[in-house]
């Protein structure tokens, strides 16, 4: 996976997208962050995505397939790492 495959979409302030950012560094799984305070684009996808919420964060993968506001048990199932 490069890092233009998994895009999360998330803010600076809150603590699951710090979370997951975190357990993604721990793994060295490499993704592009994008910042839906700075991004209105970006904001409007997810809450399109979403139903009219702006739920962080919200995690795409190459497949398209997303997970939304995801533990750490989500992640590792999803990226096929030891739970």
């Amino acid at each position: 996976m490069d890092s233009a495959d998994l895009i999360v979409y998330a803010t600076t302030w809150c603590g699951d997208c710090r979370r997951a950012r975190a357990f993604l560094e721990r793994h060295q799984i490499p993704h592009t962050w994008i910042n839906v305070d700075q991004d209105k684009e970006a904001e409007a996808l997810v809450r399109r995505w979403n139903n009219g919420n702006r739920s962080v964060p919200t995690l795409v993968f190459p497949d398209g397939s997303r997970l939304v506001e995801p533990s750490d048990t989500a992640l590792a199932e999803k990226l096929g790492l030891p739970v």
